[in-house]
């Protein structure tokens, strides 16, 4: 399956205390997916459902597990999860498109 392609770097700013971080290291690490992730973000935050970092973070999250989940759909550990999953996604696609038209009313 052709995919596109998405360097992903995590870095540890601080701790929940807000102490500087004593990670030296970056999570960096290479990931294809069937959807353009960036186009996906973009559509989230036209539909405005959180703020612009919380949507960013929902959507690039959501996209990395679902990518793993379809890959690995055989695998018994996602047994139960894969239907409510596909749930789901049906949902979060029919309310972004709900929210766009509601945009798009108050636009014109």
């Amino acid at each position: 399956m052709k995919q596109h392609q998405y360097h992903i770097t995590v870095q540890h700013l601080c701790d929940a205390k807000g102490q500087p971080s004593t990670y030296t290291e970056k999570l960096a690490f290479n990931v294809g997916n069937h959807d353009d992730i960036l186009a996906i973000v973009e559509r989230m935050q036209q539909a405005e459902l959180f703020d612009a970092e919380a949507t960013a973070a929902f959507a690039v999250g959501l996209k990395l597990f679902g990518e793993t989940l379809l890959e690995n759909r055989q695998h018994p550990l996602f047994e139960q999860l894969l239907p409510q999953f596909g749930q789901f996604m049906k949902h979060l696609k029919q309310t972004l498109a709900q929210q766009n038209t509601v945009q798009e009313r108050n636009e014109s």
